[in-house]
């Protein structure tokens, strides 16, 4: 008995150390340093084009609301190209990848392709976010859902990014840190914009 507890004693240490991280918010920090790391190799290069399973149209009739209340419906967005990313302050990957939309935001041409930064913070979070979004000068618009949104973009995990064209189709879907500020990612923005 004292056999089997010596030898699976470093496995319940190495569970205990995982819990007290979680539990403490310690391990989202992990997970942004390790994600940072990793993205600046350049393997998380966003990849142009449809990586989706299948392209679908997005279904246009849903309401978001900007940080100070303002509700807007995403039918003004028709006809443009929409960069959606699906965020939340709590998320480590999220994090991580703002960086790079952000940069990528000042450099496109914000009166073709629009950025739609929707955070998945509940409502009573909303200093929260307003907090973090100040603290790390973004300036890219960042929306709350107004309701529920559309089939498409209920999504299992977060950071997921996607791409609609002018018709209305996602044409690209990118699910974990992506790093979006690339001189391919810009250009295929561009292009779909024209």
């Amino acid at each position: 008995m004292i056999r089997i507890f010596n030898s699976i004693k470093p496995i319940l240490g190495v569970i205990a150390v995982l819990a007290i991280l979680k539990i403490t918010g310690a391990f989202s920090s992990i997970s942004y340093y390790t994600n940072t790391a990793i993205m600046k190799t350049g393997i998380m290069n966003a990849t142009p084009g449809n990586n989706s399973e299948t392209a679908e149209p997005i279904d246009y009739d849903f309401k978001i609301k900007t940080l100070t209340g303002e509700v807007i419906d995403f039918n003004q967005f028709k006809g443009k190209v929409v960069f959606i990313n699906l965020w939340a302050t709590w998320c480590g990957p999220c994090r991580v990848e703002m960086p790079s939309i952000q940069e990528l935001y000042k450099e496109i041409n914000n009166d073709k392709i629009q950025f739609v930064m929707l955070s998945l913070d509940r409502n009573e979070d909303l200093k929260k976010i307003i907090k973090y979004v100040e603290t790390n000068s973004f300036t890219f618009p960042v929306y709350q859902p107004k309701g529920s949104l559309p089939d498409l973009l209920q999504v299992p995990s977060i950071p997921t990014t996607f791409i609609i064209d002018k018709n209305g189709n996602v044409v690209s879907k990118s699910v974990g840190v992506t790093n979006f500020n690339t001189n391919k990612f810009r250009k295929y923005l561009e292009d779909l914009a024209k």
